[in-house]
């Protein structure tokens, strides 16, 4: 008589497995190159899609080559409005940023500036700025506190003028008061902004790597620029724009333009027209990436009649 079993055998006595779900990765050696991408932009919780592939092969390109709208559209399949959307995403959260630069000739072209870490940049912008206005707050000199119980000393009583017969002499208008000079008159919240602007000029040109000295002795006039109104963009393109091949004197150079090329004060907003006759702020066009003036982001004209001007011509 065959031995009764009460009891099943185990599962894992037939070899069956489960398959576990998910991401399988197979990783094999990068060559001949590779580019490395943070998590925080591939897992990115707010971008989409498109403007974090996007974002990483702007990334991957050499230095130098063009990501305008147009050039993006005949590489990917999506359209350019998909694009300049995406772009878009990317400039809202701190990967790229389009500057608005104007040439020798005139012309305003469109100068795109990828991150690949935009909250370390701004971390370390912001510790070189606090490091400049460290050192200069350890140059400048603090007066010396009076001693306790010290009194000054009181003023010497003078005798009272004799007035004295003399013929009447017409005396001369005296001459209108002088305009203060660029650094005498303005505010201490402009102080580290301005010295963070003198010790970026180093990346638009070399050359223009200054002194921890010469930064303090420029920070005033900076700072009066942009008490007047200018925005740091304006200030460093007056000061690299149009430099001589041969730079000897750069902090000489630099306090030269501050002084001749000051802006005048902003007008009282009495006297500041009505925001209709102003006129509309620079747009860069999602067709050609090129700057026109318009109240919202779009296309410009030539690419929003491309027939008409055809017909035109």
């Amino acid at each position: 008589m065959a031995e009764q079993q009460f009891n099943a055998p185990a599962r894992a006595q037939y070899g069956i497995r489960r398959t576990p779900s998910g991401v399988h990765k197979v990783t094999e050696h990068q060559d001949p190159g590779y580019t490395i991408v943070g998590n925080h932009l591939t897992q990115h919780r707010s971008l989409s899609g498109l403007a974090i592939g996007l974002a990483a092969h702007i990334q991957s390109l050499p230095e130098g080559a063009p990501v305008d709208i147009r050039t993006l559209a005949r590489r990917f399949p999506e359209g350019r409005d998909r694009i300049a959307a995406a772009l878009r995403e990317l400039e809202a959260y701190g990967y790229l940023e389009r500057v608005r630069r104007r040439t020798d000739d005139g012309r305003v072209v469109t100068l795109t500036i990828s991150y690949n870490n935009p909250q370390a940049t701004r971390a370390r912008r912001a510790r070189e700025a606090a490091e400049q206005a460290k050192r200069r707050t350890a140059v400048e000199p603090v007066p010396a506190a009076p001693a306790d119980g010290a009194r000054a000393p009181a003023p010497t009583p003078q005798p009272p003028p004799v007035r004295t017969t003399s013929p009447r002499v017409r005396s001369e208008p005296s001459p209108p008061p002088r305009e203060p000079r660029a650094h005498a008159h303005h505010s201490r919240a402009h102080h580290t902004p301005a010295a963070a602007l003198l010790a970026n000029l180093r990346r638009d040109d070399p050359r223009l790597l200054l002194s921890v000295r010469d930064i303090q002795r420029l920070t005033p006039s900076v700072a009066a620029w942009l008490e007047r109104g200018a925005s740091p963009e304006a200030v460093r393109g007056a000061l690299t724009t149009g430099l001589p091949a041969t730079l000897r004197h750069p902090a000489a150079l630099l306090a030269h333009r501050l002084t001749d090329l000051l802006p005048p004060p902003l007008p009282a907003a009495s006297q500041v027209a009505s925001s209709r006759d102003r006129p509309s702020p620079l747009q860069t066009c999602d067709g050609c990436d090129r700057a026109f003036r318009a109240p919202a982001p779009g296309r410009c004209r030539d690419c929003r009649h491309p027939a008409a001007e055809r017909g035109a011509a």
